[in-house]
C-alpha cells in the first residue's frame, strides 16, 4: 500500500525487523534491517513502474555479467533492493565493466522490444511511458516503437514544429540503409546514462534503474556517450575486446541517441528538441 512508511514496507517484503531509516528523496529511503544490513526502499506511483523495474533488475542480474542490485521484494507500489556502497569511478575496473556489459548484451533477448520475463508491456524510461512491443526487424521496430511515438508527442505538445519533425521522419524512412549490419536482439539496460551507472567502495561498476528490453547493443553505448561517462575510453576498450562492434558503429551514435533525446524532449522541452534535430541531421549526413 502506498500509505505505508518505507520501514514497514521493508519489514513486510523482507520478513526482517527494521531498526532505522533515512529518507533520501520523496520516493527513496535507506532502511536499516535488524543486524545492520541497509536496503533501498523505493516507492513507485505510476502503474506498472515497480513491476517493470524489478523484472528488469532480475533479468539483467540473471546474466551474471555485470553487478546489479538484488531485488529483495516488490509489490504494486514498492521495491526493496540491495544498497550499492558509495564509491568513485576507477580506471582499473572500467575495462572490466566494459567486458561485462558486452557479455550482458550477448546474453540476448527473444526479440527487439521484448520485455524482461514477468515485466509489463507498458513500462517506463525515466518518467516517460515506454511500450515494449516485440519486433524482429530492428530498423522498423526502432522507428515505430522508439522514435516516432516520442516525435509525435513532441509535435502535439508544441515542443517541435512539424516542419522540423520531417528531418527525423526522413531518418526513419532511411533506417534500413543507416542502421549498419543486422544484429541479434541484445539484453539492454535501456536507460544507460551516467547517473544509472554507480561505482561502489571498491571501484566496481553497478547498473541501477533500468528500462530493460531487447534492443540494439549500440543504443546502450550511445547513451553512455550522451551525457558523458568516467573512463569511457577504457569501458569501450573492454567491450571491444570481448565483443567487437560492427564497423562504423561510432558514426551511428547520433542515430541511437535519437530515442533518448526525444524522450528528454517530451519530458524537458525545447533544448532537447534542438539536440534531437542535430542528431537527426548528423545521421543523414554521415
Amino acid at each position: 500500500m502506498r500509505s505505508e512508511n518505507p520501514g514497514s514496507v521493508a519489514e513486510r517484503l523482507t520478513g526482517r525487523p527494521v531498526s532505522g531509516e533515512r529518507r533520501l528523496s520523496a520516493t527513496l529511503t535507506e532502511v536499516t534491517l535488524d543486524g545492520g544490513q541497509v536496503v533501498m526502499v523505493k516507492r513507485g506511483d505510476r502503474p506498472g513502474a515497480v513491476r517493470a523495474e524489478a523484472a528488469g533488475l532480475r533479468w539483467l542480474g540473471d546474466a551474471g555479467t555485470v553487478r546489479v542490485p538484488a531485488v529483495y521484494g516488490d509489490d504494486a507500489h514498492w521495491l526493496v533492493t540491495e544498497r550499492v556502497p558509495h564509491g568513485r569511478p576507477h580506471r582499473r575496473t572500467a575495462a572490466r565493466f566494459g567486458a561485462g556489459l558486452a557479455a550482458l548484451h550477448s546474453a540476448g533477448a527473444v526479440a527487439f522490444g521484448a520485455a524482461p520475463p514477468g515485466g509489463p508491456g507498458e513500462a517506463y524510461i525515466g518518467l516517460a511511458p515506454m511500450r515494449n512491443t516485440p519486433g524482429d526487424d530492428w530498423p522498423r521496430w526502432y522507428a515505430e516503437q522508439r522514435v516516432l511515438p516520442y516525435l509525435r508527442r513532441a509535435v502535439d505538445d508544441g515542443v517541435m514544429r512539424a516542419t522540423e519533425a520531417a528531418v527525423v521522419e526522413r531518418v526513419c524512412e532511411r533506417l534500413p540503409e543507416l542502421a549498419g549490419p543486422a544484429e541479434p536482439p541484445a539484453r539492454l539496460h535501456g536507460d544507460l546514462w551516467n547517473g544509472n551507472l554507480l561505482w561502489d567502495a571498491d571501484g566496481q561498476a553497478w547498473l541501477i534503474d533500468p528500462a530493460a528490453h531487447g534492443g540494439h547493443r549500440e543504443t546502450d553505448l550511445a547513451m553512455l556517450h550522451l551525457f558523458g561517462c568516467p573512463h569511457l575510453d577504457l569501458i569501450l576498450e573492454g567491450y571491444q575486446h570481448t565483443a567487437p562492434l560492427a564497423d562504423g558503429w561510432s558514426d551511428r551514435i547520433p542515430l541511437h541517441q535519437l530515442f533518448p533525446l526525444l524522450v528528454h524532449t517530451v519530458l524537458f522541452g525545447r533544448g532537447y528538441a534542438e539536440q534531437s534535430l542535430a542528431a537527426a541531421r548528423a545521421t543523414l549526413t554521415r
